[in-house]
Order: C-alpha cells, then sequence, then structure tokens
C-alpha cells in the first residue's frame, strides 16, 4: 500500500498513513500497531510474536505464540481458548466451562458443582457435587458410583451390586438373589 502520510515522534515512534485509510505504528520494541481503515479493526503485534485482534463488534482475539495458543473472548462474555494440540475450552458468562479434548472427549463443568463427560464411543459420566457418578455405556449397561457400593445395571434388568467391604449380590429379573461374600463364597442364593 502506498503511504499518504508518515510521521516519527521523539520517543522513537512511527506512524504511517497508508492512502486506503489504515494506519500502521511502529513501536521502538518491534511492536507494531494497525489500525483498519474503518478504524474499529486493530491488530497488534507483539515484539515476542504474540498478536491481539479487536474486531468491529468488540470480539478480542489473542493469540499466544510461545504457547500456540489462541484466546477469543466475544462481547457476549463467551471465552473459548484453542490449544496447539487441538484442545479447546469454553467459559460461559455463566461459569459453565466446556473442554472437547483432541479425542473428541467433551467434559462440561457446571456452575453448581456437577460434571460430565461424553466419550467417543458414546459413553456418558456423570459426577455430582456430593462425588456419586453414573456411567451410561453404549451397551445400555449402567454404572452408579456411590461411597457405599457400585451398581451395575443390565439392559435386561439384571442388577449387580459390589459394596465396598466386598460382598456382592445379583438381582435377576425372574426374582433370583445371589450373595457373595468377598472372596466370591456363595452366601446365599434364592433359585426359582
Amino acid at each position: 500500500e502506498e503511504i499518504q502520510r508518515e510521521t516519527a515522534y521523539p520517543d522513537g515512534k512511527v506512524e504511517k498513513v497508508l492512502k486506503n485509510g489504515c494506519h500502521l505504528i511502529f513501536f521502538p520494541n518491534g511492536t507494531w500497531k494497525k489500525v483498519g481503515s474503518d478504524g474499529k479493526t486493530i491488530t497488534i503485534t507483539f515484539f515476542n510474536g504474540d498478536v491481539k485482534q479487536i474486531m468491529p463488534d468488540q470480539t478480542v482475539i489473542y493469540y499466544y505464540a510461545d504457547a500456540k495458543t489462541t484466546h477469543t473472548t466475544y462481547s457476549d462474555g463467551l471465552e473459548v481458548l484453542q490449544f496447539s494440540n487441538g484442545q479447546i475450552e469454553k467459559h460461559y458468562p455463566d461459569g459453565k466451562k466446556e473442554i472437547t479434548f483432541p479425542d473428541q472427549t467433551i467434559k462440561s463443568l457446571f456452575t453448581d458443582g456437577q460434571e460430565e463427560s461424553i466419550f467417543p464411543d458414546g459413553t456418558i459420566v456423570r459426577v455430582q457435587r456430593d462425588g456419586t457418578k453414573t456411567i451410561e455405556f453404549n451397551n445400555g449397561q449402567r454404572e452408579l458410583h456411590t461411597p457405599q457400593f457400585k451398581r451395575r445395571e443390565y439392559p435386561d434388568g439384571t442388577v449387580k451390586t459390589v459394596y465396598m467391604n466386598g460382598q456382592q449380590e445379583t438381582k435377576y429379573v425372574s426374582g433370583r438373589v445371589r450373595v457373595k461374600d468377598k472372596d466370591g463364597n456363595i452366601i446365599m442364593d434364592t433359585k426359582l
């Protein structure tokens, strides 16, 4: 672009006004700033390689050169971080966070302390504030983990519970109940 006007300041700063209306400001430390002809689009390229862009809608895009990470802040308060390994984090104005990992696992952290992870195979893990965990597998099985027990529910209605003392209890759809001690010895079996 052709330069319309160039001004050198005593502090070492140099400003160039281009014929297309853009302003370029060069600072002595190597940082430079470009103000678009609209006066609203601003790009600052820092001496360390970082780049900050301010868009007309007030979206701010900051690229951290060393970390190869982009941090975008939208005017509605949403913040999105994109890491070089492919991880993406969304921080919502209400405090919720959503992380998409490189393997496409999505983890949501809610403001009330609950968490939800959705894995690429369709498995969903939900963790409540009290630490209770629910796992829904893509084959229809479901697990519940509490401080007292771990319970697996099968699609056919069978429920197997393992208590913290090692005792196991299996309830079948037929009504049969089988209980084993921590060593696997059957201590009760109600065969129908």
